[in-house]
Protein backbone atom coordinates (compact mmCIF):
# COMPACT_ATOMS: atom_id res chain seq x y z
CA UNK A 1 0.00 0.00 0.00
CA UNK A 2 1.20 3.22 -1.21
CA UNK A 3 1.17 6.46 0.81
CA UNK A 4 -2.09 8.48 -0.27
CA UNK A 5 -2.18 11.72 -2.12
CA UNK A 6 -3.96 13.18 0.80
CA UNK A 7 -1.92 12.19 2.96
CA UNK A 8 1.36 13.70 1.17
CA UNK A 9 -0.61 17.28 0.82
CA UNK A 10 -0.62 17.22 4.56
CA UNK A 11 3.11 16.26 5.37
CA UNK A 12 5.65 19.01 5.79
CA UNK A 13 9.16 18.94 6.15
CA UNK A 14 9.34 18.42 10.74
CA UNK A 15 12.78 21.09 9.77
CA UNK A 16 11.95 23.30 7.68
CA UNK A 17 7.85 23.15 6.87
CA UNK A 18 8.62 22.59 3.30
CA UNK A 19 6.52 20.48 0.98
CA UNK A 20 8.02 16.53 0.78
CA UNK A 21 7.94 14.49 -2.45
CA UNK A 22 7.69 10.83 -2.67
CA UNK A 23 11.09 9.35 -4.16
CA UNK A 24 10.21 7.81 -7.33
CA UNK A 25 11.61 4.00 -5.28
CA UNK A 26 8.48 4.84 -2.71
CA UNK A 27 11.88 4.50 -0.02
CA UNK A 28 11.09 7.81 1.67
CA UNK A 29 9.75 11.27 1.15
CA UNK A 30 12.01 14.93 0.15
CA UNK A 31 11.88 17.77 1.24
CA UNK A 32 12.08 20.31 -1.78
CA UNK A 33 14.04 22.67 0.42
CA UNK A 34 16.69 21.56 2.28
CA UNK A 35 16.88 18.11 0.47
CA UNK A 36 16.41 16.10 4.05
CA UNK A 37 14.98 12.11 3.04
CA UNK A 38 12.46 11.09 5.54
CA UNK A 39 12.47 6.93 5.56
CA UNK A 40 8.94 5.24 4.74
CA UNK A 41 8.77 1.76 6.79
CA UNK A 42 5.93 -0.70 6.50
CA UNK A 43 4.26 2.53 4.86
CA UNK A 44 4.51 4.27 7.38
CA UNK A 45 6.61 7.62 7.02
CA UNK A 46 9.27 8.21 9.91
CA UNK A 47 9.31 12.20 10.33
CA UNK A 48 11.85 12.87 12.82
CA UNK A 49 14.57 15.00 12.03
CA UNK A 50 17.68 12.60 13.12
CA UNK A 51 16.22 9.74 11.10
CA UNK A 52 16.45 11.62 8.55
CA UNK A 53 19.10 11.75 5.94
CA UNK A 54 20.38 14.54 3.34
CA UNK A 55 20.37 13.54 -0.35
CA UNK A 56 21.58 16.28 -3.00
Amino acid sequence: MAISKELLEMLVCPLCKATLELKPDSSGLKCAQCHRVYPIHDDIPVMLIEEAHIEE
